[in-house]
């Protein structure tokens, strides 16, 4: 169940699915406390991956490259604060992006290389496979999960190959969740966060029935409260989490684990959540995915006779 006041609220439920025969553990990757994958005088980068995601968090000084050759489709460059600027080339020309973003990358060759530093996101497909098998928990993902619906893109975008830059500082508006960007693989929600412990009595428990939720923690420090289903094969049960992990961080939380997280730091918490593929429901939502526009919806699926 929500909680107070939370839009969530209003998603229209999903269609029942067949009940789940066994489970997937989340994966936490505190990046703190762990040496970087990819390390250079300019950039030290932790990976970290799901079912269909790899999260690339980057600590960076200008002039530091993120070069990408035949990538295979769309990713994602999130500047996560103000003061952060990139230039993003590919063969079409230059963009750049400056202050909280997010850029959608066009596959084939392209170039990152930061202006100005900070700390940077990119996200990608596990399609990307050079990448996947940096993950420092690449291991927990070489079975699937089974609760995961297969990986499908959406479709391209409207007006053809260009980098496209959305501003994480749209001011918020009354019944609109978050700010809500999707690209053709990638869905990013910025949120502001909060001040100071989230009150125990106004959490928000839910589940997703066949999509992973990434919460990465940028700021702060939280309390990833999880539980999972019990089914009649009780060798499959899995133990409630309640797993506490700082900034920065990854919780990968698997479907169809009810979860909620609680910001429990004395400062600014603060998470930015991703999804992959975009989500249909949020998507569904009027007005709640502002760059919509951009980005087609699939068709909708006709359901079997």
């Amino acid at each position: 169940m929500y909680g107070r006041n939370d839009l969530r609220a209003s998603l229209a439920p999903k269609a029942t699915k067949p009940a789940p025969t066994a489970f997937k553990k989340a994966s936490y990757e505190p990046f703190y406390d762990a040496p970087p994958q990819q390390s250079t005088d300019l950039a030290r980068t932790w990976l970290a991956r799901g079912q269909n995601l790899i999260v690339a968090y980057s600590e960076v000084e200008p002039g530091a490259v993120f070069e990408r050759t035949a990538q295979i489709d769309e990713y994602a460059v999130v500047l996560p604060e103000d003061g952060a600027e990139v230039e993003i080339e590919i063969d079409e020309g230059r963009t750049i992006a400056r202050d909280k973003s997010v850029a959608f990358v066009p596959p084939g060759d392209s170039k990152v290389t930061v202006v100005k530093g900070g700390r940077i996101l990119r996200l990608f497909t596990v399609k990307s496979e050079d990448l996947a098998a940096l993950c420092s928990n690449a291991d927990a993902y070489a079975q699937r999960d089974p609760n995961v619906a297969p990986f499908q893109a959406w479709p391209d975008p409207v007006g053809g190959r260009k980098v496209r830059v959305y501003s994480g500082n749209v001011a918020p508006e009354q019944g609109r969740f978050g700010r809500l960007y999707r690209g053709s693989t990638i869905m990013v929600n910025f949120g502001d966060g909060r001040v100071g412990p989230r009150a125990a009595d106004n959490l928000s428990p839910h589940h997703h029935d066949d999509f992973e939720q990434y919460s990465i923690a940028l700021d702060g420090d939280y309390i990833h409260h999880l539980r999972w289903p019990w089914i009649s094969d009780s060798t499959q049960w899995i133990d409630d989490d309640h797993e506490r992990i700082a900034a920065p961080s990854v919780a990968v939380i698997p479907p169809p684990a009810t979860h909620t997280s609680q910001g429990v730091g004395e400062g600014l918490n603060r998470l930015l959540d991703t999804f992959c593929p975009p989500r249909f429901d949020f998507s569904a939502k009027p007005g709640w995915v502002l760059n919509a526009d951009d980005y087609p919806m699939p068709e909708p699926k006709e359901d079997a006779a």
